[in-house]
C-alpha cells in the first residue's frame, strides 16, 4: 500500500488537534492585564500540548520517511496513535480550567503516555514490515529516549497526587528530551538515496 494517504490523514487529523486545542483559549471578558492573567494556566497547558503534539508529528514524518510502504497492521497501529493524540485536548483543558489540579495532571500525564505506547507499536509494525536490515531499524538504534519516556511519565502520573508542579517539570523536561528531531533517519535516508543513485 501506498504510505502517502496514511500521512495525509495523519496530518489532517493533527492539524484538528491543535485547532481544538487552540479553541480552548477563551477571549477574557475584561480588558485589564488581570483578565489576561487568569488564562495562564489555560495558555500554559496549551504551549506545552502543542509542543507535544508537534514533536509527534515531526518525529511520525521522519519515521514514514524511512519507510517505503505500509499495510494493514501500519494502518490500525497509526490509527491507534492518533486516538489517543486526539485525546490531548480534552486533558490539556481539563487541566487548564483546573489550575493543574492533582488529578488533571495526572491524568494529562496518561494522556501523554499513551500515545508514547501507541507510537512504540506503530515503529513495531514499520519495522515487521520493512525488515530488520532496513533504514528505521539503524535509524532507532537503542533509542534510550524512547525507553526513557514512559518511565518518566509515569512517575510524574504518581507524582502529580504529591506536587503537581513536579510532574508538570517532568512533562516538560520530556518535551525538551524530544523537542530537538532525531537526524538519524534523515541521514540515513539521504545515504540510501546517494546508493540507489550511483
Amino acid at each position: 500500500m501506498n504510505k502517502e494517504r496514511l500521512n495525509a490523514f495523519s496530518d489532517g487529523v493533527i492539524a484538528i488537534i491543535i485547532t481544538i486545542m487552540v479553541l480552548e483559549l477563551k477571549v477574557p471578558h475584561g480588558t485589564d492585564w488581570a483578565a489576561l492573567g487568569a488564562l495562564t494556566p489555560v495558555f500554559l497547558s496549551y504551549v506545552l500540548s502543542f509542543i507535544y503534539v508537534a514533536i509527534y508529528w515531526n518525529n511520525h514524518h521522519h519515521m514514514m520517511h524511512a519507510c517505503e510502504q505500509v499495510d494493514g497492521t501500519v494502518l490500525w497501529a497509526n490509527m491507534h496513535l492518533l486516538f489517543w493524540l486526539s485525546l490531548i485536548p480534552f486533558a490539556t483543558g481539563w487541566m487548564g480550567e483546573n489550575h493543574f489540579a492533582p488529578l488533571p495532571t495526572a491524568l494529562y500525564g496518561l494522556s501523554l503516555l499513551m500515545p508514547a505506547i501507541a507510537y512504540y507499536f506503530l515503529q513495531k509494525a514499520l519495522v515487521r514490515l520493512q525488515g530488520n536490515d532496513g533504514v528505521l531499524v539503524r535509524a532507532i538504534g537503542e533509542n534510550f529516549k524512547a525507553k526513557l519516556s514512559p518511565v518518566m511519565y509515569i512517575a510524574a502520573i504518581a507524582l502529580a497526587f504529591v506536587s503537581q508542579w513536579i510532574a508538570c517539570a517532568i512533562y516538560a523536561a520530556v518535551a525538551a528530551m524530544w523537542v530537538i528531531p532525531d537526524r538519524r533517519i534523515e541521514k540515513l535516508v539521504a545515504r540510501s538515496d546517494e546508493h540507489a543513485k550511483s
